[in-house]
């Protein structure tokens, strides 16, 4: 878990992030040798022909040292991990180095259409013809082409934008060391100006490509969501057992992450454990799909169209924090009718409860309409009872007592697992007891009832009995005394 942000990834989403990063650290690190050999190269190979066209390119490799080295020390820095005065991380550091290299692609292309303009206008167009420089721009072009390709693909996978931008420069090398290489074939055709007409053609180029790049900067830096992304994550998390709807989806990239929040409709019956489990599968879903994002994801509780009254009766008490049972609900002729039993503590007043079984009535007629007939019965919740385990004899004589009175009723069989409680308040008896199975739960919990009422005319000491009934076996069981097996 990120204290910072409040999200958090799975073990293997941070370690396919750690692979990455340093995936992308080595290759700009390359890069950065790779381009100090070309700039010395093509700088020697320059001066040598006094070719205008070469010398901007050896001036373009050697402003791809300070980009790439820029490069790799803003990967570096966006690898960081969020912290108290940035929440979000550092990915923003590789937009920004992707702006500040876009700013040298215009000043380069500046520099070299000046220089070329100039040189067409002074006449100073006569370049000096060697195969060193042709072996110097051949391999660029191969270097160029390796680097552009690798780094372009990496960038992909990695979502990196400094990477990318590396990526496009190199492209504009590659682009470039072509058209210096024509020039040179064109001034020993005879036509002297080729060189600084292509050298001013290569300045167009890098700006376009500058401009391509800013564009895409600005809009990581200005938190532009990527084209799609939220209507696929809307369609990823609404497919989602237990998701109603998706509010809203918020997005931005950050580095080669994104980030995000995530507000989705949940029916306002789930309990908050279900919340919070439902919220833990949109992120494991979202991280599944999206590896390294981090998304917030909000809840807002709904009604849904196939709620029953009794759901919608329940959902208040629980919001109110009163136990309800018994709640009858009747359709009549004009108007609803329900009816519940509410407990509260017994050592309250009448007056205090009466409060109480008010607030719970309006909260029902407020949700179910004015009209609605609401009564309720109130029953002493009685507290919690320190306690002790009675001694045998007398949990034997209840439990022969039980055994008993349950010949007296239709359907109580079995009565085993008996245990008995002394309290403050009397003895508290718990016992298991079997039934028939094919009777339904309203016919068998009137004759355990009969039974507790039995048993507490005959033991007036008991205070409360709890039968927990269950399907009669095939076998007759014994009765048995104390904990249940």
């Amino acid at each position: 878990m990120n204290r910072a942000t409040g999200t958090s990834i799975s073990a293997e989403s941070a370690a396919q992030i750690s692979a990455t990063e340093r995936r992308k650290e080595r290759v700009a690190l390359v890069s950065i040798f790779v381009s100090a050999l070309l700039t010395i190269a093509k700088g020697f190979a320059g001066f040598t022909t006094g070719s205008l066209a070469l010398i901007s390119d050896a001036a373009n490799s050697l402003l791809d040292i300070a980009a790439t080295t820029m490069t790799w020390l803003a990967i570096r820095a966006a690898h960081k991990p969020a912290d108290d005065e940035h929440h979000y991380g550092h990915g923003k550091f590789e937009s920004l180095s992707a702006l500040i290299e876009t700013a040298f692609l215009f000043l380069l292309s500046g520099a070299v259409a000046y220089e070329g303009i100039r040189r067409l206008m002074s006449g100073q167009t006569e370049i000096l013809f060697s195969w060193i420089a042709i072996a110097v721009l051949v391999g660029s072009i191969i270097v160029d082409g390796w680097r552009w390709w690798t780094l372009r693909k990496i960038a992909a996978e990695t979502n990196s934008e400094a990477l990318a931008a590396d990526a496009l420069h190199f492209s504009s090398d590659l682009i470039n060391s072509i058209f210096v290489l024509i020039a040179i074939g064109a001034a020993q055709l005879g036509f002297s100006q080729a060189d600084p007409v292509i050298a001013i053609g290569v300045s167009v180029f890098i700006a376009i490509a500058a401009f391509r790049l800013a564009r895409r900067t600005i809009n990581t830096l200005l938190d532009t969501a990527p084209k799609g992304l939220g209507d696929s994550i809307a369609a990823e998390v609404e497919a989602l057992p237990g998701v109603v709807g998706v509010d809203h989806v918020r997005v931005r990239p950050a580095g080669g992450h994104v980030i995000g929040e995530v507000g989705v409709r949940v029916s306002r019956t789930l309990p908050l454990e279900g919340v919070q489990i439902l919220k833990d599968r949109v992120r494991d879903a979202l991280d599944k799909e999206h590896p390294g994002s981090l998304f917030t994801v909000t809840t807002s509780p709904v009604q849904l169209d196939d709620e029953t009254v009794m759901e919608r009766v329940m959902l208040i008490a629980a919001r109110l924090r009163v136990p309800l049972h018994h709640v009858t609900v009747q359709s009549l002729a004009r108007r609803l009718s329900v009816s519940f039993d509410l407990e509260v503590d017994q050592r309250l007043t009448l007056g205090e409860a009466h409060k109480i079984a008010s607030r719970v009535e309006i909260a029902i007629r407020e949700e179910l309409g004015p009209d609605v007939e609401v009564e309720s019965h109130i029953e002493p919740l009685v507290p919690q009872l320190d306690g002790r385990e009675a001694d045998a004899a007398t949990v034997a004589r209840v439990a022969l007592a039980l055994a008993e009175q349950a010949t007296a009723t239709d359907a109580i069989r079995e009565v085993h697992s008996v245990r008995v409680r002394e309290t403050p308040a009397g003895l508290v008896v718990n016992y298991h007891c079997r039934a028939n199975g094919e009777l339904n739960v309203a016919e068998v919990h009137e004759q355990v009832d009969v039974l507790e009422r039995l048993v507490r005319a005959d033991h007036p000491e008991i205070c409360r009995v709890v039968g927990h009934a269950e399907p009669l076996a095939s076998e007759p069981l014994r009765l048995t005394i104390g904990h249940p097996t």
